[in-house]
C-alpha cells in the first residue's frame, strides 16, 4: 500500500479553512498585528517558526480511503481472534462504550464543585465496592493509569508501610511473573529477589522459606501464574510471607480466570492491583487507556493514595483524611472513561456472570489445549486455567522457531500468541482465548496450529518467509526496536 506521501499531489486540498470574519489577521498572514483577535485562532508572527514542513496534499476522497485502508490492515478484537497470552484481549461489548459515551460522563470537568458531579462519584464509589467483592479487599484507589502503574502504587504502599516500623528493602519476584514486576520493584526503590519456579511450574513452599527474612518486604505473585497454573500451596504461601513479617502482593493481570470463583483477599494476598482493561472488558492496545485500581486490605488504607470517594449522609464526597497517604500518583482521579466501562460490564454481568465469564475462560483455555498438546509439546502437564504455554522446540530440528509459527498465523488470520514468554519455557507460545471466543473460532485456530505443524516439517521455508498476506511480510525485529526510522524523508 502506498504512503500517503506516495499518492500526494501538489495543490490538492482535503478542506479549505475560511478566512476569519472577526478584526485581526488572517491565519496565513504573517505580518505582526498588534490588535490580533484571539478569537481568530491566529498566533504572533514572533511566535511562529518557518519549519518547511513538507506535508502531503490529498483529496477529502484519498485521504479517508487512504486512513480506512489503514485501519483495514490492522488486527484487532473486532476483525479477529485475538489469543495473547496473559493480555486479556476480550471482545468489548458496544454497551460498554455507549455508556462512557454518555453526556453527563463525557461533559465534567475534574475541578467541578463536588455537588455538581455526584453520579460520577457514585459511580467511582459502587465501583470500588464491587471490586472489593470481587477480590476480598477492604479499600479501593482508582487513580493508577494501567497495570504497571499499579504495581508501582501497590509497591509503593508496601514500602510506606514498613518504613512506618521496620524499613526493607527486597522483593520477592518468581522467575515466571512478568516483566513489569521486577521493573515495578525497582522503579519504587526495591531490590528483586528471585525465586526458582518448581518442576510443577509453582512455588515451592520450602525454597520460598529459605529466601524469607528480616530484609524481605513481601513476595510479588499472580494467581493463577503465568503459565495459567493455579498455586496449589497459596495459603502456605502467605502463612510463610506473613510469618516473617511480609506482604504478599496480587499481580491482578490474570483475574480473569477467578472472578465469582476465588478471591485474592481470602487467599491471604494483602495489596493487589486489577486491569480494567483486560479483565472487566474495557479496550486493550493500541497505547492505551488503561486503568490499574489497586485494592489494599483494611491494615493498609491509610496508606492509599489521596483522595478516595466516600459516601456519607446522603452525599459523595473525596476523602483526604489519610493519614499516611503515599500521595497521589495520577492526575485527577484516574482514567475515568476506563472505569465507566468496566462499571458497566459489571453491573450488566452481574455476579453470577461475572462467574459464568471465568468458567467459559477456563474452558476455552482446557479445550485449546487438549486439542494441541498432542502435537505441540506441553511443557507442565497439569490442567490450566485461562491460559496455557506450549513449545516449539520440536520444530528446531526443521529450523523452524515460535517466532515463525507466530509469524504464519498472521496468515490464517489470527493475531499471534505471546512469544517466547515466560522466559523459563523455551520457545513459548503462550494461548489465552478469553471467555468471549465461540468454539468454532477456536476450532478454526486449532486447525490452523495443526496445519503450521505440518508446514514446519513439509515446507520449513514457507514458515520462515511468513506472513504471505500483509502489506508488509516481516520486517527485522530488532533492527526496528533499536534503529527506528521515524520520518518518511
Amino acid at each position: 500500500m502506498e504512503l500517503i506521501f506516495e499518492i500526494s499531489k501538489k495543490g490538492r486540498r482535503a478542506l479549505e479553512i475560511p478566512k476569519p470574519d472577526v478584526p485581526g489577521r488572517s491565519y496565513r498572514d504573517n505580518t505582526e498585528d498588534a490588535t490580533v483577535n484571539p478569537l481568530s485562532g491566529s498566533i504572533p508572527s514572533k511566535y511562529l517558526r518557518n519549519t518547511g514542513l513538507m506535508l502531503p496534499e490529498v483529496s477529502e476522497p484519498d485521504l479517508v480511503r487512504h486512513y480506512t485502508a489503514l485501519s483495514d490492515s490492522n488486527h484487532g478484537v473486532d476483525s479477529g481472534f485475538y489469543p495473547l497470552g496473559s493480555c486479556t484481549m476480550k471482545y468489548n461489548p458496544k454497551i460498554n462504550e455507549d455508556m462512557a459515551a454518555l453526556e453527563g460522563f463525557t461533559g465534567v470537568h475534574p475541578l467541578q464543585p463536588e455537588e455538581t458531579v455526584q453520579g460520577c462519584l457514585e459511580l467511582m464509589y459502587k465501583l470500588e465496592k464491587s471490586l472489593s467483592a470481587i477480590t476480598g479487599m477492604s479499600r479501593f484507589t482508582l487513580q493508577p493509569a494501567a497495570g504497571a502503574h499499579g504495581e508501582m502504587t501497590g509497591l509503593m504502599i508496601i514500602k510506606a508501610y514498613h518504613d512506618k516500623t521496620h524499613p526493607r528493602r527486597k522483593i520477592i519476584v518468581p522467575d515466571s511473573a512478568h516483566g513489569t514486576n521486577p521493573a515495578s520493584a525497582a522503579a519504587a526503590g526495591f531490590e528483586t529477589v528471585e525465586l526458582k519456579s518448581s518442576e510443577d511450574g509453582g512455588i515451592d513452599p520450602d525454597a520460598l522459606r529459605a529466601l524469607m527474612d528480616e530484609n524481605i518486604a513481601g513476595l510479588m505473585l499472580t494467581n493463577p501464574n503465568t503459565l495459567g497454573l493455579f498455586e496449589k500451596n497459596i495459603r502456605e504461601i502467605a502463612d510463610i510471607v506473613h510469618d516473617a513479617g511480609g506482604l504478599l502482593y496480587y499481580d491482578g493481570a490474570n483475574a480473569n480466570a477467578i472472578m465469582g470463583i476465588s478471591r485474592p483477599g481470602d487467599m491471604g494476598f494483602d495489596v493487589l492491583h486489577l486491569n480494567l482493561h483486560k479483565t472487566f472488558s474495557t479496550p486493550h492496545g493500541g497505547g492505551g487507556p488503561g486503568s490499574g485500581p489497586v485494592g489494599v486490605a483494611a491494615r493498609l488504607e491509610p496508606f492509599l493514595p489521596v483522595p478516595a470517594v466516600k459516601y456519607e449522609n446522603g452525599r459523595y464526597s473525596f476523602d483526604y483524611d489519610l493519614p499516611d497517604s503515599i500521595g497521589k500518583v495520577r492526575s485527577f482521579y484516574g482514567n475515568y472513561g476506563v472505569a465507566v466501562k468496566a462499571y458497566t460490564y459489571i453491573i450488566r454481568l452481574g455476579f453470577e456472570g461475572l462467574k459464568q465469564a471465568s468458567v467459559n475462560a477456563v474452558l476455552n483455555a482446557r479445550y485449546l489445549m487438549q486439542k494441541l498438546a498432542g502435537v505441540y509439546e506441553l511443557p507442565y502437564k497439569r490442567s490450566c486455567m485461562h491460559e496455557f504455554v506450549l513449545s516449539c522446540t520440536f520444530m528446531k530440528k526443521y529450523g523452524v522457531s515460535a517466532m515463525d509459527v507466530a509469524k504464519r498465523l498472521i496468515d490464517f488470520g489470527f493475531h499471534p500468541p505471546t512469544v517466547y514468554f515466560p522466559l523459563i519455557v523455551k520457545e513459548a507460545l503462550m494461548i489465552e482465548p478469553t471467555e468471549t471466543e465461540s468454539k468454532e473460532t477456536l476450532d478454526r485456530f486449532i486447525n490452523a496450529m495443526l496445519t503450521i505443524a505440518e508446514e514446519a516439517e513439509k515446507d520449513p521455508e514457507l514458515l520462515k518467509n511468513a506472513p504471505h498476506t500483509t502489506p508488509v511480510t516481516r520486517p527485522d525485529d530488532v533492527a526496528a526496536a533499536r534503529k527506528p526510522v521515524l520520518r518518511y524523508i
